[in-house]
């Protein structure tokens, strides 16, 4: 695969249910070796849209590229080359750990021994122990084992961190999906639907939002921080009105006035210095906060 070909590709896409619309003419781009955010509320088109790459649902519309390859046709070739962690994971229940590591093991070309064990231990997990009997987090630690020991090419998680406790969601964000990427820079891609975006924070890349189905936004995590920003101003009296067609959010109260700037926000600070205000102050969003702010 050439390296400046996308890894997905996807081109208007549109899913129905019916006469829903889950997914409404969305396209986007994930380049060899991002960390991507598919970001979005509940509801918002992101599982269905994570189906449709996988061919586990069908396009109603639009083209679905992965490798340069529709996954209808080239099932096998796709699926070889990645893992996936859906939001709800499932095992045979009479499994034990190990018979499920076992078994996902036996379908894969490669398979990390040593991973396995660090983050066998990492996680705590009893292998003798049967899957039914494992809390939803252990499952979902389990399901996370499986996919970074098979070493693919792309890692797709769709709410991979929601069962787990804070702690074991922050150090398997840091040391496992930042340690998969770094054993092979420019080559292994994260495409990760979540909405715990503060704790993907220093990962991502690139972003997508959707909402309705629809993209709202996409832009490189650098370029977004540096485009939204949340500027404070404090006045000697009552904060005057204020609200050119740059800013969003703004809350006035007392003396002080906050607003959110979308873009040209040397603009906007000269135009809010000329007012007279006693302090000024300005910081970069989050990109939890950009997502909330795009949104609203």
């Amino acid at each position: 695969m050439n390296p400046d070909n996308p890894v997905i590709e996807i081109n208007h896409l549109v899913r129905k249910y019916g006469r829903t619309d889950a997914v409404n003419d969305l396209s986007l781009r994930v380049r060899r070796g991002q960390c991507y955010g598919f970001f979005g509320r509940n509801g918002a088109g992101k599982t269905t849209t994570i189906k449709c790459l996988l061919n586990l649902l069908r396009p109603t519309a639009g083209q679905v590229h992965v490798f340069g390859l529709e996954p209808a046709r080239n099932e096998v070739a796709v699926k070889e080359r990645l893992a996936y962690v859906p939001d709800t994971v499932a095992f045979y229940p009479w499994m034990t750990v190990r018979g499920v590591l076992e078994y996902l093991a036996s379908f894969r070309k490669r398979w990390n021994r040593n991973t396995e064990r660090d983050l066998i231990n990492q996680f705590r997990l009893d292998e003798s122990k049967k899957v039914n009997a494992l809390s939803r987090g252990q499952k979902t630690q389990l399901a996370l084992i499986g996919a970074i020991c098979a070493e693919p090419e792309l890692l797709v998680l769709d709410e991979p961190t929601s069962g787990l406790d804070p702690i074991v969601r922050r150090e398997f964000i840091e040391t496992v999906i930042g340690a998969y990427q770094e054993a092979a820079p420019g080559n292994r891609t994260v495409f990760v639907s979540t909405h715990l975006i503060s704790e993907f924070e220093g990962l991502i890349d690139e972003f997508t939002v959707i909402e309705n189905g629809r993209e709202a936004m996409t832009l490189g995590a650098d370029e977004a921080r540096s485009r939204y920003k949340k500027i404070r101003a404090r006045f000697a009296g009552l904060a005057p009105e204020f609200k050119p067609p740059e800013v969003k959010q703004v809350r006035r109260e007392g003396r002080e006035l906050e607003f959110i700037a979308n873009g040209h926000s040397e603009e906007i600070l000269e135009r809010l210095n000329a007012l007279g205000p006693e302090e000024v102050r300005t910081e970069s969003l989050t990109l939890e906060e950009i997502f909330v702010a795009a949104l609203k």
